[in-house]
């Protein structure tokens, strides 16, 4: 770390003394005036004392500031630090100039520890923090003070860091142990076999069995034989899944802490590692006012990192996503029937028409999936008890923008578009539900 020169500066406890000498030298002068350089003198004294433990503080001889090299959004990490302090050092304090997506506010300040025994170890001292958003964030400046042993002057370091810290999207339910047990029970496997079961590619005729769809039964076998049997389809893989993702203003709003696009994220990586062990391809699509982020199929789990680097690629834009060029230049490059899952969030009808209606050219094409967030402010608003005028106001006013979210979603379910709206908390889950669903439907190939 590049240090300049660790200036002398007073610390609190001195600016209080020397403000004291303010109030003592009025009732000095009107009580004893021939007594007014008692004053003078001890606001003398206390610049002597400053100067003389702000020489005892001493020198520093390094500084050591650790930081993850990667971290997933909306995890705990740590900054660490170490300093080599003289043994008459009272008290150490750092401050880290940061990249905001890292610390609120972009500044992470934390005591350092005295070593125990004294003189011995450096000084140390974590700060514990939690990102808000992907990206690189940049720790840039460290300024470290020490106080000497009166804790009058202190010195103080300021020096160059010029680390950075990658926050990637968050994937934590593709490791939930869950998860992997899912998968490996699962009959969507990577076992190299034909898979009986729903879909569309005939295999052959299984006894009816209670709980079987009827629509599956083989009404002229049955009817041969005298007995009810149903028709069993090979599932089908090597389907192409698009997560795509609105990157807008709305989409970037917070919901507990953490942006809607990077809850959507986490929810759709969860999904596309589910898809890649059953066999099936899957790309990323990211959209604003134009189309920002296209990537090719990938088609093997080994190569699901892929995705997670192209995720943390997704801007977050404080502009309206422009739904008709970016779901007609998806359309235009998908060459076969796609299950395509569109990420949103809407405000009102007016705002959405346009959503509506792009979305809706899609349907006849492909199978469309439309996720968002359930709002729980605007419910826990609208679930308030009248309590007075202004809470029933904001109840009302809560509940007509939920019926109005209501409407929408109906709007993309008349057009045939399959409609998943959750709590945040359980999208991810919610979202693999629907997909298998479609896939054993048979409607995608």
């Amino acid at each position: 770390m590049s240090l300049r020169s660790a200036p002398l500066v007073p610390t609190a406890r001195a600016a209080v003394l020397l403000a004291l000498a303010a109030p003592v030298a009025l009732v000095i002068g009107a009580t004893r005036p021939e007594a007014w350089v008692v004053a003078p003198a001890f606001g003398l004294a206390v610049l002597v004392l400053i100067l003389i433990d702000g020489l005892l503080a001493g020198g520093m001889e390094d500084l050591r500031v650790s930081a993850p090299g990667d971290i997933e959004v909306g995890k705990d990490a740590h900054f660490t630090a170490e300093a080599d302090l003289p043994r008459r050092a009272a008290r150490a304090e750092l401050a880290l100039e940061c990249d905001p997506r890292l610390a609120p506010g972009g500044r992470a300040a934390f005591p350092l520890e005295r070593p125990v025994p004294a003189g011995k170890p450096p000084w140390k001292g974590t700060f514990a923090f939690r990102p808000s958003r992907r990206g690189t964030g940049r720790i840039s400046t460290a300024w470290l003070r020490w106080t000497g042993p009166l804790g009058l002057g202190a010195r103080q370091f300021r020096g160059a860091v010029g680390k950075d810290v990658r926050v990637w999207p968050n994937i934590e339910a593709v490791r939930s142990p869950a998860l992997q047990t899912f998968l490996k029970d699962a009959q969507f496997g990577l076992i190299a076999r034909r898979i009986r079961g729903e879909g569309t590619q005939f295999e052959s005729l299984a006894e009816y069995q209670p709980g079987m769809d009827r629509r599956r039964i083989d009404w002229k076998s049955s009817a041969r034989h005298v007995h009810l049997y149903a028709k069993e389809y090979e599932t089908e893989r090597n389907n192409q899944i698009v997560f795509a993702f609105d990157c807008g203003q709305a989409m970037c709003e917070p919901i507990q802490g953490m942006p809607r696009l990077d809850r959507a994220v986490s929810a759709a990586l969860a999904a596309a590692y589910v898809a890649l062990k059953g066999g099936d391809r899957v790309s990323l699509f990211g959209f604003a006012s134009r189309p920002e982020v296209a990537t090719p199929f990938v088609a093997a789990s080994r190569d699901f990192h892929r995705l997670q680097r192209a995720a943390a690629g997704l801007e977050y834009r404080s502009e309206e996503p422009n739904f008709t060029l970016a779901l007609a230049t998806l359309a235009s490059r998908l060459q076969r029937r796609s299950l395509i899952v569109v990420f949103s969030e809407f405000a009102d009808p007016t705002s959405a028409q346009l959503m509506i209606e792009s979305i809706g050219r899609l349907v006849s094409r492909h199978v469309v999936l439309f996720v968002t967030m359930a709002d729980d402010e605007l419910e826990a608003i609208s679930d308030a008890p009248p309590e007075d005028m202004e809470v029933l106001s904001m109840a009302v006013s809560a509940d007509t923008l939920l019926r109005q979210r209501a409407l929408v979603t109906r709007r993309l379910q008349q057009l045939g578009v399959d409609v998943l709206e959750a709590p945040w908390h359980t999208i991810g889950t919610r979202l693999i539900d629907a997909y298998l669903e479609i896939k054993r439907s048979g409607a995608i190939g």
